[in-house]
């Protein structure tokens, strides 16, 4: 198979993987982005050759054109330089990493450049919800799941019977290094703590978003938009082990379940070689090594996250938005030492004040939303 991938976001760690399976497969690296990271850039400059590099901050920009003056990368930068990325010419297929509601306009981009989209970034997805489906029908491109649950479902749905019979989706969670703790064992913990994730090796935002389990709610709306599938027929399972990483259900109480070794260069592969499948990168999954398997029910009262996410879905529109965008900023503050744990839902929640109930939206009615929803966040710290 011959293809050239652009990766939006590669310095992080989905990019970096996602890196690493195309040169193992073979493919061309047409472009990259990231944020800041001029010295991690710059190294995959010189060890992938894109024709087009950038960096969304300004000033790291005109850090890394000195930097790789010597290459024959052009170096762009700014918001702009990344949409210029994902529509560059003679990638196939464009790989969303970037973390947050920045992925959403270089995805939409990407799309109307008629470019495959890989996603990685569910936050685009939740935000821009119809905005993004809409594109991907009207250029009658590919939306390619990578997280590992929508992955998972994905190639579980390709077994699916001519008439579907579905009858729900299984969202597997890790439950994140808080697993069975309490509200009164949460009180204190910091976000050192909560980085600390038991199965996966994520980045910061989203290390944080697994330990309060708004991931898992994220994911539940992406699966919401990706597949069709109301919101109430979708479940939820706590899976500690990680290896099942979704599940299927169909009308006959079939269920078929998509198993793995824990590392995400799997998904990301399969998004970039569908329909076809590689020799994969990682070990082999050997189920004797693991000998059981687990499964618990989410504690809603103590992860009022999920119920948040459940909730926003329900109302539908702008509210998914709203609350990934608060998610964003409360996480910071985590982050930050600003606010405690418990703190993350009570100020997400406030939110649902502050949302218009408009069911069809633009991307400056996002990007609205996305202001009022921090400052609300902010305003109530």
């Amino acid at each position: 198979m011959s293809k050239n991938i652009t990766i939006l976001g590669s310095t992080g760690s989905i990019g970096v993987q996602s890196l690493d399976v195309a040169e193992r497969s073979g493919f061309g690296v047409t472009a990259i982005t990231a944020h800041s990271s001029v010295k991690t850039l710059e190294e995959q400059i010189r060890r992938f050759k894109p024709a087009l590099a950038a960096l969304a901050d300004e000033a790291a920009a005109a850090d890394l054109r000195v930097r790789a003056a010597d290459t024959s990368t052009k170096i762009l930068g700014g918001e702009e330089g990344v949409c210029e990325c994902a529509t560059a010419p003679g990638a196939d297929t464009v790989v969303d990493a970037i973390v947050g509601l920045a992925g959403l306009r270089p995805a939409l981009c990407a799309i109307n450049a008629k470019k495959d989209l890989a996603l990685a970034n569910k936050e685009a997805l939740v935000a821009g919800g119809h905005l993004v489906l809409d594109a991907v029908r009207e250029n009658g491109v590919r939306l390619l799941p990578v997280d590992s649950e929508h992955s998972a479902i994905f190639q579980c749905l390709q077994a699916s019977p001519p008439n579907k019979a579905l009858k729900k989706l299984i969202l597997t969670a890790s439950g994140g290094p808080f697993f069975g703790k309490t509200k009164e064992q949460l009180q204190n913990v910091t976000a050192a703590d909560a980085l600390k994730h038991p199965t996966w090796d994520m980045g910061a935002k989203i290390t944080i978003d697994s330990a309060s389990m708004f991931n898992k709610g994220l994911e539940l709306i992406e699966a919401h938009f990706l597949f069709g599938v109301a919101p109430e027929n979708i479940d939820i399972l706590v899976h500690r082990e990680s290896i099942i990483h979704s599940m299927v259900e169909f009308d006959d109480n079939s269920v078929l379940a998509q198993l793995g070794v824990s590392d995400m260069r799997i998904p990301i592969q399969y998004a970039l070689t569908y329909p076809e499948r590689f020799p994969s990168p990682v070990r082999e999954l050997d189920l004797s090594e693991v000998a059981s398997l687990s499964f618990y029910k989410p504690d809603y009262e103590t992860f009022d996250c999920l119920n948040i996410c459940k909730e926003a879905i329900g109302k539908g529109g702008l509210y998914p938005a709203a609350v990934n965008s608060a998610n964003e900023e409360a996480n910071l503050l985590f982050r930050q030492g600003k606010i405690g744990f418990l703190e993350l839902p009570k100020l997400i929640r406030t939110v649902f004040a502050v949302t218009p109930e408009n069911k069809i939206y633009s991307l400056s009615d996002v990007y609205e939303t996305d202001k009022a929803a921090r400052a609300a966040v902010l305003a109530n710290m």
